[in-house]
């Protein structure tokens, strides 16, 4: 019997380490709702949970990587928040469509507004970006949580290559190659494509209209013999009728 207590307090004890583990473990992250391509547009969520059992998230703030900055970035609504889009002046400018950008978003700030991240629950915040740069593999946006306890929470820390994962991580977007359809090549390749298919569509009307003529010569040689032989069936009568008549 005490075996048997003992081991149902070990499994408890382990599983309450598991669970406050997932907790302690929980950060900001930002995920891609889809391909977030160099050279293209993506659009993005800043996913924040609660860590904290006795306080809600009120603020988020997300600061944007000023060695790559974007042209673009608009935030979608959420309901219960309030959000505010900081622009700076850029050390160089960026060429975008022919147009000189002398200033870029440095900053996305949600504030509560009639809603909040309650304990055991988690806030997706989207993001509209582009264009994505093509000399990096990787966007790092370090964000600040806080907390309605005025708790505030630094997700700053970069990730080192090779070394453990820091205890306070800034959220990191991976980009992947870019491809043919983010630069406009996916036209041409349709176009292409459908060129190479309608040259096959006339290699395949040239075969066919050859094997109809093909057919048709077939048939002609066919009556033609038939005709011939006909003829000489037909001599070959007139010439036995001849001989009978004679006798």
């Amino acid at each position: 019997m005490n075996v048997s207590r003992i081991a149902l307090a070990t499994g408890v004890a382990a599983s309450s380490v598991l669970l406050l583990s997932g907790t302690a473990f929980a950060h900001v992250s930002v995920q891609p709702q889809g391909e977030a391509a160099k050279g293209g547009y993506a659009t993005v969520n800043f996913k924040v949970p609660n860590e904290r059992d006795n306080a809600s998230t009120v603020k988020l703030e997300v600061n944007l990587p000023t060695e790559h900055p974007l042209a673009s970035v608009m935030p979608q609504a959420v309901p219960g928040w309030k959000v505010v889009v900081t622009k700076a002046k850029l050390a160089k400018p960026l060429e975008v469509h022919g147009k000189q950008i002398t200033e870029a978003v440095s900053k996305v700030t949600w504030t509560a507004d009639g809603s909040k991240i309650e304990p055991g629950h988690f806030q997706q915040f989207p993001l509209s970006l582009g264009r994505l740069p093509e000399d990096t593999d990787q966007l790092v946006f370090k964000a600040l949580q806080t907390y309605d306890n005025k708790e505030v929470v630094r997700w700053i820390e970069e990730t080192k290559e090779g070394a453990p994962e820091p205890e306070s991580p800034a959220p990191v977007l991976k980009l992947s190659a870019a491809t043919e359809d983010e630069h406009g090549g996916g036209a041409k390749d349709a176009s292409a494509k459908d060129g190479k298919n309608a040259a096959h569509g006339h290699d395949e009307d040239a075969k066919s209209q050859t094997a109809s003529d093909e057919s048709s010569d077939t048939t002609a040689r066919v009556l033609g013999g038939v005709g011939i032989l006909a003829g000489i069936a037909g001599v070959a009568f007139g010439v036995l009728a001849g001989r009978r008549r004679s006798s």
